[in-house]
């Protein structure tokens, strides 16, 4: 009989862990932030139901106590990470993701109030082994994700001079590098970059007022440029040092900004509701200045962002679905849909969530509105704002302090 050598079974061990890992990767599912891993609103997961049956995708566990607020998921290292209002404390709680139980709550931040609903709406970001999250009235907390233990906290508002906004601040910080990046809206510091360790101030730039909308990394050259879209414009920023390179302002209303910037190379399209629409700009090729390819009001992006799949947008503009080409503004169709809400792609199909709580399968196709199921979900009494996740072969939804989890993988 042959025999294995020490080192032949020693390689045979990595060779095993480095597949499992890879598998972990890709069944796993994490969603470590807004709009996942690239901020582009696309799960990488495959092997996701098709057709939905009658009354929608199995529940696979549904859970209370994520507090009342609009926080979405991230979702990392198996389990759910969300923000929440208990009481009058504003906190960042952790959910086993395959059973929906309670891991952690952390008292994060002071109550935020308003008439369409108080609580957070920022998403938690995951980095490594820490957390980062943002509250309504501006409280930046960093948690460790596996104890919740709180590693350093500051009010953005208070410690660079700026003032809230009407429905509360709504950002998702960024991580890039080493760096902490967040629109605190003070004078001289409405874009802040901070040491993610610490907290403390790497650099300052800008006074725009806060807008509603999260940040994303776009590369140009050799140059990473952050572009925000506050509450007067869309600019990008030199990520090393908050040098100003370009700004937008025509995408931005007089209301709220609050979609979520949608880049391709140097090409970004930034847009807002209120009547107003969207713009595709390109970066120019030192990274400095931009110029207008087109705008249209065909793509009102109000809460939600546009996902980009292949050459076409998908997107609500104001409460209607629509398909558009990137690059030219020429709009493919449009259906009212499960009515005006949000979206995340996942395996060749969007899923789209009404602010009425009514959830469909949409084929992402640019030759047509093709639905593949749609079910509902009950409601609290505020819309249903929080935006879905697709990780792990499941949907997550979120109504205030009610998490769903269904199972979309298909069976073999």
């Amino acid at each position: 009989m042959k025999t294995i050598s020490i080192k032949t079974l020693m390689s045979l061990a990595v060779i095993a862990l480095f597949l499992s890992t890879e598998i972990a990767a890709q069944v796993g599912g994490d969603w470590p932030q807004w709009r996942g891993a690239n901020r582009d609103g696309i799960s990488k997961e495959t092997g996701l139901l098709k057709q939905w049956p009658e009354n929608g995708p199995p529940l696979a566990w549904k859970a209370t106590g994520a507090g009342a607020g609009y926080s979405s998921f991230a979702i990392a290292k198996g389990r759910l990470f969300t923000m929440g209002l208990r009481g009058d404390r504003e906190y960042v709680i952790a959910f086993d993701a395959a059973s929906g139980k309670e891991a952690w709550a952390t008292a994060s931040g002071t109550r935020f109030r308003n008439d369409r609903g108080d609580g957070p709406r920022g998403t938690p970001t995951v980095d490594g082994q820490t957390l980062y999250a943002l509250g309504g009235s501006g409280d930046l907390s960093a948690l460790d994700v596996r104890t919740g233990r709180l590693i350093w906290t500051m009010n953005v508002l208070e410690k660079f001079g700026g003032s809230n906004i009407t429905w509360g601040i709504s950002e998702s910080p960024l991580v890039v590098g080493e760096k902490l990046l967040v629109n605190a809206g003070g004078l001289g510091a409405s874009i802040v970059a901070l040491n993610k360790k610490d907290g403390s101030l790497i650099w300052k730039s800008q006074s725009d007022r806060a807008g509603y909308s999260s940040a994303i990394p776009v590369q140009v050259g050799n140059t990473t440029q952050v572009v925000f879209f506050t509450h007067t414009r869309g600019l990008g920023l030199d990520v090393k040092d908050g040098k100003l390179l370009w700004d937008y302002p025509r995408a931005a209303n007089n209301v709220a900004n609050a979609a979520t910037p949608v880049a391709r190379g140097n090409r970004v399209f930034i847009s807002s509701d209120y009547g107003n629409g969207g713009g595709l700009v390109e970066i120019k090729a030192n990274g400095q200045g931009v110029s207008e390819v087109y705008f249209t009001k065909e793509m009102r992006n109000h809460h939600s962002s546009s996902i980009l799949i292949g050459d076409h947008m998908y997107g609500f503009s104001s409460g209607i679905l629509t398909a558009m080409r990137f690059d030219t503004g020429e709009v493919a169709w449009k259906d009212r849909s499960v009515g005006k809400g949000s979206l995340v792609y996942a395996d060749g199909h969007l899923y789209a969530l009404s602010e009425n709580g009514v959830v469909g399968l949409v084929e992402a196709t640019p030759t047509g509105y093709q639905e593949k199921g749609r079910f509902r979900i009950q409601q609290d009494s505020l819309p249903t704002w929080a935006h879905p996740v697709i990780a792990g072969g499941r949907l997550y939804l979120r109504d205030q302090d009610t998490i769903y989890a269904y199972d979309v993988r298909e069976k073999k």
